[in-house]
This record gives C-alpha cells, sequence and structure tokens, in this order.
C-alpha cells in the first residue's frame, strides 16, 4: 500500500488521489515536483525550514537583551557584533549541513 508524500495516510495500490488529503499519486508530470521543489526552496531561510521563523526569534531574543541592558545600566554595545557573526555563521553552517542532508 503506498503513502501519500503529502499527509502520510495509506492508500489502495491502483489510488490516483489520496483518500485522506485528496493529493495526487500518478501525475507523471515532473514539471509540478519541480515547481515544488522550487517553493519549497524560497521558503526556506540560510537553507533551513522555517528558516525565516528562526530569523525572528533571533530578533527578538536580541530585542529582548536590549531592553533589559538598558534597564538594568549594562553596556551591551560591546558584545554585539561578534554575537552577530557567531549567529549568521551557525545559520550558514546549519542550513549547509540541511542542504547537505536532503540532496542525499
Amino acid at each position: 500500500m503506498p503513502y501519500c508524500d503529502k499527509c502520510g495516510s495509506k492508500n489502495e495500490e491502483d489510488a490516483e488521489y489520496c483518500s485522506k488529503c485528496g493529493a495526487p499519486f500518478k501525475d507523471g508530470d515532473e514539471r509540478r515536483r519541480y515547481r515544488h521543489d522550487r517553493h519549497r526552496q524560497r521558503e526556506e531561510c540560510f537553507g533551513l525550514p522555517h528558516g525565516g521563523l528562526i530569523v525572528g526569534v533571533i530578533v527578538g531574543v536580541f530585542l529582548i537583551i536590549f531592553g533589559l541592558s538598558s534597564i538594568y545600566g549594562f553596556s551591551v554595545w560591546q558584545y554585539i557584533w561578534p554575537i552577530v557573526l557567531v549567529i549568521i555563521g551557525i545559520l550558514i553552517i546549519g542550513g549547509a549541513i540541511y542542504s547537505y542532508k536532503n540532496r542525499y
């Protein structure tokens, strides 16, 4: 029994569409798969799925740190660029590892 790539449910052997979500099984059109892959790649930021969410969380954490440092009088400006560079480096390395694992 084939499993649906979209929702993961079991289907009959001769099914053309998923019984749960309606996704086509036998479309025979490689262009559709190519468009789906390109769309997925566009949604990824730094090569990571939900990368935009990750970047948003990081920006939010920075804003919280800046707010707390200004409340308590701690100067965080001398540490900001090294921290930013480390985070960007981690995101790039994580994206490269994720891309490599998905490719092979």
